[in-house]
């Protein structure tokens, strides 16, 4: 039997950081954990100029990253 924990997202940790480095300044890494919104405020921004995407990459290097759900990223 599988136990499921609620507080654990099915988007994996290693696909978005490596979205962030690779695409961080259109959003790409924002579109993928489903938070629309700003991830669109970031492709018009150019990811805030840049801060905000180095702010969401040591945020996601600290594995505190969350889904639209508010759910921790899953790490494999």
């Amino acid at each position: 039997m599988e136990i499921l924990d609620n507080n654990i997202s099915e988007r994996s940790w290693l696909a978005a950081l490596l979205l962030c480095i690779f695409f961080g300044v259109f959003g790409a890494h924002r579109f993928y954990v489903g938070k629309i919104g700003t991830a669109i405020l970031m492709l018009l921004t150019l990811g805030g100029f840049g801060i905000w995407t180095v702010v969401d990459l040591i945020i996601i290097i600290c594995q505190d990253f969350k889904d639209k759900d508010g759910k921790v990223l899953k790490n494999q």
